[in-house]
């Protein structure tokens, strides 16, 4: 401690006030997006938002359940519409089924609503079945985009090229999928906006997956003007983009300290630059979800 300190005394304690009024303003800025991620148990649902999100969904955060069928978890950034696949056995259509639980969302306040579904169906299945068609139909009618996840891609990699392959079965389901038709032979419509393939981990349950990059990628583009940011936000695998959100946070920060500091003050200059660094502090672990 200099001799100067020291005469004038210990700072007093910076006020935390700015920190946690820039983070509940950058928050409300950015909102929630919320994501409905339709399929059977055993799809692998919760896999892909631990994957995309670092979230194990059943701790996102408050959990509502609001019918048989249909969980809402969320925090900040991210809201998480749990929608299981169709029940066998149930007089009610695969239809009349999902467009009950859309009517029960539909009631939610508006912070709830769905921006983007993921369809999951396991990649080993052949073909999607009348309710997954009949499913997606109802989703479309209801305006919703649809990415058509196929999960659990066993992938083959190339030692030499480092190129991944999918199964051949898994190629001819995509083929299908591409030119669907019914038992018949008639082409059918099934109205999702691209199909990805998806694995969170090789055949031994290590690494990090494959094309999870590219359905975070298709979710930014199908999501509303006014949630992308939310949406870049609660992902955890596309950094540059929080990269982005930042880069004038810290610019419009640093030109305000510059400002701050060119006026010459009767205080510790660090008193009057605390509020501007820890208001970006507050920003920036919003952007990145901390």
């Amino acid at each position: 401690m200099t001799n100067e300190a020291k005469k004038s005394g210990p700072l007093p304690p910076v006020d935390e006030t700015p920190l946690l009024e820039a983070t509940q303003a950058a928050k409300s800025r950015y909102g929630r997006f919320n994501l409905a991620i339709i399929g059977g148990s055993g799809v692998g649902k919760s896999s892909l938002v631990n994957a995309v999100f670092g979230r194990d969904w059943a701790k996102v955060g408050k959990g509502l359940p609001v019918t048989r069928g249909v969980s809402y978890y969320h925090d900040d950034s991210l809201g998480i519409w749990d929608v299981e696949g169709f029940e066998i056995g149930t007089e009610v259509s695969p239809r009349d089924q999902l467009r009950g639980h859309l009517d029960l969302i539909a009631a939610q306040p508006a912070e709830h609503q769905i921006s983007v579904v993921w369809y999951c169906v396991k990649a080993n299945d052949d073909r999607l079945t009348p309710a997954d068609i009949a499913m997606i139909r109802e989703l479309d009618a209801s305006g919703l985009p649809v990415v058509l996840v196929l999960t659990k891609v066993d992938w083959s990699r190339n030692p030499i090229t480092g190129n991944r392959t999918a199964p051949k079965g898994v190629e001819e389901f995509v083929a299908w999928l591409e030119n669907p038709v019914d038992e018949s032979g008639q082409p059918i419509t099934i109205p999702y906006q691209r199909v990805i393939l998806t694995s969170t981990a090789d055949k031994h349950g290590k690494g990090k997956g494959h094309g999870l990059g590219e359905l975070v990628a298709e979710t930014l583009t199908l999501a509303p003007e006014n949630e992308k940011d939310a949406f870049r936000i609660a992902q955890r695998l596309n950094l540059p983009w929080k990269r982005e959100l930042a880069r004038p946070v810290i610019t419009a920060a640093a030109a305000a300290a510059a400002a701050a500091a060119a006026v010459p003050l009767p205080v510790a200059d660090a008193l009057t630059l605390a509020p501007i660094q820890l208001g970006m502090m507050g920003r920036i672990a919003t952007i990145y979800d901390l």
